[in-house]
């Protein structure tokens, strides 16, 4: 059967085919659809038909412009339709393939060739989908599915595809021993040439048959060719002089791509016919914001093991792009389409869309700048469609070609060269792109080759560079990317002098690396409007360094344009953990509606967040506070708590299953051990045990070996310690450095919370349990900080202003306990608090061999202890000034930021009555926000 299809094919008996072969039904339309332009007449005639969908075939090729207008005029016989056009040696069909974006619905014609006498078996299969078992017969919207199948490929598909083939590539040419640096330079080119087949730089198909008949089947000569061919794209026109058969078509491309001269060793015939199958994909449909990671994946020989999976979902980027500007330009557009002199609109609205300067300041392989480009090319496009309709004069457009929307108005920054390359390549493949919807769309395109306007990507530090000397800002500048995400720890004594760099005077050691990137797009926009956003991780909104970020930021001017709330972006290489971001934009403007997204993780996706005080810095609707570090509970009626003992002692103190074994036989020892917990061991109900030697007979304990060699061990490693206190505590190797054990009974608080869990899991624990550094401790005497701290009320505190570990809520005493905003309460609804915690506790005694890990399971938790959380929510909920109980997080965090606000308020006017005795106080310990002072 196979072969049959293929000579059908080549014998262009198209009827015979779909008729015997593919057995699809007679034609419908009798008369043949043609169309005249220029002297050149086309005509395309209907040969089979199927439940609507129409097979037409034209025996010419005349080139992109007018095969789209032939299309148009058939889709009034045929909406759904397959147009085939051929020549003796090639054939390309064609499928109308429908996107909507932007709220409006796109059609582009799909590219799929077959040259003549190539084996092409993914041709051959593309057909076989689409036969008609008539025992089985489909209706319309199974033949058009299967069509779709066939020939509408959504451009993730063609990228794995993609994927799979490039990384073919890469691996031939590692094994022929080609230097990486070579490899990528090469990929690039080859990767432009392919996409320069589909898209009507040249001749179609013409690298296809260059490698095909211009190259030996053993490669023996491929690498002297394809050098040759990548110094001719390189050569102008006045410098070529006669023009060798196999490089007659190619033009000169100028624009840097092909200029860096490279000598590619002796290649393989596996490299050549890795090359033809992939010169075989529609490259025209894959869009150029999936090539940075494309190559990113085939360079690496871990992630080629799990080829196709590497593609930029354009979804999140246009999370950012569009509600920081596209949304409105596309509003504008439609409010331009309503007024009276619709035609002055429209053309003050493209002018617009020209004066638009979009910088990405941390641009990798230019995925950001790429789509912006491709949006504001589309909305220009819908813009001169529109202008056509109403003027109805096709020559008006035709007069005056030159596009608003430009290569040189994009910008970027990137630090590491290659990805650089490949953004601006991958720019001028997009750019060329736009242009083809322009030739399907209104005929016309300019000619790009040779490149004359490219955009602008700088290579170099970004947090480094001075901006305005790449482009001098404006109110029509935007600035939007995804910069990289790096905590305290994780970065390197260079990228802390580039955030030292960038912030100045007002740097806070506690700031994320991708802060940088906001201190300098604010600084680069300076007084002008303009507008901003990152990706960024959600520490950026959390923790001790967000009134440091968003103080400077509002004495900018700027505030919260809108916001994603934290939600898992996951990484364009495959197998690799999801991080939890937010993305923020901001703005000048008052006028602007401020607009919050909730992220779903049952539907994950984000749904807008209907708001009635505003975004605050902590995206929330709430008032726009900055909660600041405090050294003393600001919460009325809360003790202090504090952090647990730590060790210092490398493991000598601390001890396993088998060490407590072993040391609990001694009588002596036995007293001293005592069971040592963290927040792990707590909530997972874990055991680990330490020497706790204070008050012990020290001399006694010593006569057991082990603990002799324990604390001689402690001893000599706090000598060599470089920390002075650690050297110092080499005199008591006994105890723990830093020891801060409750006296009698104490609540138990683990330092970090799991995202996952309803309730903060704490747990009232005994003076014998010693608590580590990662357990915080507090008096409790009647129960009421357990009944506080176990409310929802308190972990949506937590999770709004705490830091986080990864993504679990990370507690601290300074910026999440000493910041609750509880206000007076009265002794009665403490008594009820602190008896609805006792309830909670009684609720996990009915089950007492589960952990608290089991306990409070997110989809498990047992109805009676959800109901005593229940009740003793709604007492905290009072207690806060809800006046009925909280139904949501956003309407808790509404309350908490109004009680903050008020609560600092009146804490600022107790110290302003004071007058000079309340300053003087203030001088002699406490700042205003309960900071201890050095002054």
């Amino acid at each position: 059967m196979s072969d049959r299809l293929i000579e059908r094919i080549e014998s262009h008996d198209y009827r015979k085919l779909f008729l015997q072969d593919l057995h699809w039904s007679a034609p419908v339309h009798r008369e043949p659809v043609s169309l005249s332009n220029e002297g050149q007449t086309v005509k395309a005639v209907n040969v089979s038909s199927y439940k609507g969908v129409s097979v037409w075939v034209c025996d010419q090729r005349p080139g992109s412009a007018l095969e789209a207008q032939l299309d148009q005029l058939i889709a009034k016989k045929s909406v759904d339709r397959l147009t085939i056009f051929y020549d003796a040696d090639e054939q390309v069909w064609r499928w109308p393939v429908r996107r909507t974006a932007g709220g409006s619905t796109t059609t582009r014609l799909s590219s799929h060739r077959y040259t003549a006498g190539q084996p092409n078996p993914n041709f051959v299969h593309r057909l076989n989908s689409i036969r008609i078992d008539w025992s089985q017969p489909l209706d319309a919207t199974g033949l058009i599915a299967r069509v779709r199948e066939a020939f509408d490929v959504e451009a993730q598909n063609e990228t794995r595809q993609a994927s799979k083939l490039m990384a073919r590539m890469y691996a031939s040419l590692e094994a022929c021993g080609t230097p990486e640096h070579e490899i990528s330079v090469s990929l690039a080119r080859i990767l432009f040439l392919m996409f320069g087949d589909d898209t009507d730089m040249w001749e179609a198909g013409l690298f296809q048959h260059f490698m095909v008949a211009h190259t030996r089947p053993d490669a023996s000569d491929l690498s002297a060719r394809l050098n040759e061919l990548f110094t001719w794209l390189d050569t102008a026109d006045k410098d070529r002089g006669t023009v060798p058969d196999h490089l007659r078509g190619f033009k000169y491309v100028n624009g840097g791509i092909f200029n860096e001269r490279i000598c590619l060793p002796e290649l393989e015939a596996e490299f050549r016919d890795a090359v033809i199958e992939a010169c075989q994909r529609d490259w025209a449909s894959v869009s150029p914001a999936i090539f940075g990671s494309m190559f990113q994946s085939v360079r690496d020989a871990k992630t080629r093991r799990n080829l196709g999976e590497h593609y930029t979902s354009e979804e999140n980027i246009l999370k950012t792009l569009n509600p920081l500007f596209l949304d409105e330009l596309r509003a504008d557009f439609e409010v331009a389409k309503t007024k009276a002199n619709e035609k002055l609109a429209l053309t003050r609205l493209r002018n617009r869309l020209g004066e638009i300067r979009f910088l990405d300041p941390a641009c990798g392989c230019g995925n950001f700048i790429i789509i912006a480009y491709r949006e504001l090319r589309e909305l220009e496009l819908r813009i001169m469609e529109r202008l056509q309709e109403i003027t109805g004069d096709d020559q008006m457009l035709l007069a005056n070609v030159g596009l608003k929307v430009n290569l040189d108005s994009f910008y970027g920054i990137e630090i590491d060269e290659w990805p650089a390359k490949i953004a601006e390549t991958a720019m001028f493949l997009m750019d060329r792109q736009s242009d083809l919807k322009l030739v399907e769309r209104l005929g016309w395109a300019p000619d790009r080759l040779p490149i004359r306007r490219q955009a602008t990507i700088i290579v170099g530090n970004a947090l480094r560079l001075d901006w305005g000397d790449i482009f001098p800002a404006s109110d029509n500048t935007i600035i939007a990317g995804n910069p990289p995400f790096i905590g305290t720890k994780e970065r390197s004594s260079s990228q802390t002098n580039d955030l030292q760099a960038a912030w100045g005077s007002r740097y806070d050691g506690y700031m994320d690396y991708v802060t940088g990137w906001f201190t300098k797009a604010a600084s680069h926009l300076g007084r002008v409007k303009g507008r901003w956003a990152f990706v960024c991780t959600n520490s950026v909104t959390m923790g001790q360094a967000v009134p440091s970020v968003f103080s400077a930021l509002h004495d900018g001017g700027w505030r919260i344009k809108f916001a994603y709330r934290t939600f898992p972006w996951t990484s364009e290489a495959s197998g690799k953990a999801a991080v939890h971001c937010i993305i923020v934009g901001f703005t000048k403007e008052r006028t602007i509606k401020q607009r919050l997204f909730g992220y779903s993780p049952d539907k994950r996706t984000h749904e807008l967040i209907p708001i009635s005080h505003g975004v605050n810095a902590y995206l929330a609707d709430g008032p726009d506070v900055l909660v600041r570090k405090r050294m003393k509970p600001l919460g009325h009626g809360l003790p202090e708590v504090t952090a647990g003992s730590k060790a210092v002692d490398w493991g000598h103190l601390t001890l396993n299953e088998d060490e407590f074994a072993e040391l609990s036989q001694d009588p002596i020892v036995r007293p001293y051990i005592r069971l040592y917990l963290g927040g792990d061991e707590l909530i997972n109900n874990e055991h680990r045990w330490c020497l706790w030697l204070v008050d012990a007979d020290l001399e006694a304990t010593q006569t057991n070996a082990n603990v002799a060699e324990r604390l001689a061990t402690v001893r000599k490693l706090r000598l060599e310690s470089p920390k002075v206190a650690t050297r110092k505590a080499a005199v008591t190797p006994h105890l723990f450095e830093q020891r801060r054990q409750p006296l009698g009974a104490y609540l138990g608080i683990p330092q970090t919370f799991s995202d996952s869990r309803r309730y903060a899991t704490v747990a009232r624990l005994p003076e014998t349990v010693i608590a580590s550094i990662k357990l915080f401790t507090a008096k409790d005497p009647d129960g009421y900080l357990f009944g506080v701290i176990s409310s929802s009320m308190f972990l949506t505190w937590q999770r709004t202003v705490g830091a986080r570990m990864k993504s679990d809520p990370s507690f601290t005493n300074t910026i999440v306990w000493n910041t609750l905003p509880l206000p007076p309460v009265s002794q009665d609804l403490r008594g009820r608090i602190a008896a609805a915690g006792k309830s909670v506790l009684a609720a996990r005694d009915l089950a007492p061999a589960k952990s608290l890990a089991e306990h409070y399971k997110a989809d498990s938790m047992d109805p009676a202890l959800l109901a005593a959380h229940d009740s003793l929510d709604a007492l905290v909920d009072k207690a806060f000034g809800a006046a009925s109980p909280c139904q949501s997080e956003q309407e808790r965090q509404t309350i908490l930021f109004q009680r903050y606000q008020e609560l600092t308020a009146d804490l600022l006017t107790y110290q302003t009555a004071k007058g000079a005795g309340a300053r003087k106080r203030v001088g002699r310990g406490l700042s205003v926000d309960g900071h201890q002072r050095s002054d």
